[in-house]
């Protein structure tokens, strides 16, 4: 690493992308206190870092590799994991229910974990992550190598648990989830943090311009911007609408219009590069 700094506010869900090998996973395991930071310091609220047990068991936990053993039903694995953490008894219990419920599984919590689909599997990671009702989740790629049925049952958990106000530190690789689930995006590469903002904030700082794609009904005899093939003219604007009717108010016609406003892919790859990553 060469120099995270990050905040989360409480209540924020923070998106954390990067290239593979960018620091996510080691950053995510510095925030649980399975990684010694070499200087600076993790703090959880007042409470201090997450070297501290008191602390750590208000961190719920679901690792890129699944963290569940698939000898156990799910329900074992909820009841282990929550005994872990503290809870007992009637609680306990409670508390198992209420994760196989809310994931999902409650149908299948009997059924030994080996023989869940990979999206089950997942799943039960998240809900072995949320059985002792942390205070901040740390969920590292969760959706990682599922169908489309199981990524958005995933997606609607992370939805409601964000609607309830918990603290969320989320890393995936999807443009989309990030774009939908996170108050906050923070991109980084080679240890560092290269830019922290709303999705709006990134869009313009980051973003670049909007490119406009006209088809013309027929080739005006004025100075057009940008370049001309045959009848399409494409330019890039920084205001799309304002240069457009500029255009429209100039006599050009055109048949078809398309405006490609900048996404956050397009600032990902621009602040972290094109070439593929091993």
């Amino acid at each position: 690493m060469a120099g995270v700094s990050l905040e989360i506010p409480r209540g924020i869900t923070l998106g954390l992308l990067g290239p593979n090998g960018a620091g996510k996973t080691t950053t995510m395991s510095m925030l649980a206190g399975l990684v010694r930071p070499d200087a600076g310091s993790v703090r959880i609220g007042d409470a201090g870092g997450p070297e501290l047990p008191a602390v750590r068991a208000t961190l719920g936990l679901a690792p890129q590799s699944l963290a569940i053993y698939t000898h156990l039903t799910g329900r074992e694995n909820l009841l282990f994991f929550g005994q872990l953490y503290g809870l007992s008894g009637a609680r306990l219990s409670e508390r198992a229910e209420w994760a196989l419920k809310f994931t999902g599984l409650e149908k299948r919590g009997d059924d030994f974990a080996r023989t869940y689909s990979g999206g089950m599997q997942r799943r039960l990671n998240l809900a072995c992550a949320l059985v002792h009702e942390p205070a901040v989740l740390l969920l590292d790629e969760p959706t990682a190598g599922v169908d489309p049925q199981s990524r958005n049952h995933l997606i609607e958990n992370i939805l409601a648990l964000k609607q309830s106000g918990l603290t969320i530190l989320y890393t995936t690789h999807y443009m989309e989830e990030a774009e939908k689930l996170c108050d906050r995006i923070a991109i980084m590469d080679a240890g560092r943090v290269l830019a922290d903002g709303t999705l709006s904030e990134l869009l313009t700082q980051n973003g670049g311009q909007s490119v406009v794609e006209m088809e013309l009904k027929r080739v005006p005899e004025l100075a057009l911007p940008g370049k001309l093939d045959g009848k399409t003219l494409r330019f890039e604007s920084s205001d799309a609408g304002a240069d457009v009717l500029k255009l429209a108010q100039s006599g050009v016609e055109f048949e078809t219009l398309t405006v490609r406003r900048p996404s956050l892919e397009d600032v990902f790859l621009k602040l972290t590069g094109r070439s593929l990553r091993d």
